[in-house]
């Protein structure tokens, strides 16, 4: 099930805009590359503008993923919004030397690549339930977002460890 737009079907002619949405699943679009899954419908709304020169798309992805906390090891499930706009260009035409202006062939435009780039373009290097997250007590494992848990957690640096021991003495 692919997610294309055909530029004579909806009509667009000079200057004009039309919308178009799609509603998918992540396993049809390639999404496995992502630590997390993504669960339910990925739905794509958006709209296609005529420039005359080139096919602007517009629109908004809305997806939700569920992933593990790195620091505390909670489960959560996160509502995703990404924005999206690029320039599309039927190949063939004289001003293909843009190379910012995305090529398609024949009449339809297919977003698959659009969109799982997007999604995961917009992915954090980490996965955190929020930005503050204290994560486990590596003592007792307890969750430090619940309340301190009470162990000394200092850590003497390693550097500095002989220093420790004449201060013993």
């Amino acid at each position: 099930m692919g997610m294309k737009v055909s530029i004579t079907e909806s009509g667009a002619e000079l200057g004009r805009s039309f919308a178009f949405a799609f509603t998918t699943a992540a396993d049809k679009i390639d999404l496995a590359a992502v630590s997390g899954t993504f669960e339910g419908d990925i739905t794509v709304e958006g709209t296609i503008l005529n420039t005359g020169r080139v096919y602007r798309l517009e629109g908004v992805i809305r997806c939700k993923k569920s992933f593990t906390c790195d620091r505390c090891l909670g489960h959560f499930v996160e509502p995703q919004e990404h924005a999206f706009a690029e320039d599309f260009q039927q190949s063939g035409t004289d001003d293909e030397a843009d190379s910012e202006v995305n090529l398609f062939d024949g009449d339809v435009i297919d977003l698959t690549e659009l969109v799982r780039d997007t999604i995961l373009a917009a992915q954090p290097l980490r996965n955190l339930c929020r930005p503050d997250c204290r994560g486990l007590c590596p003592k007792c494992g307890a969750d430090l977002n619940q309340g301190d848990c009470g162990c000394d957690r200092f850590v003497v640096d390693p550097r500095l460890a002989a220093l420790q021991g004449l201060l013993k003495k």
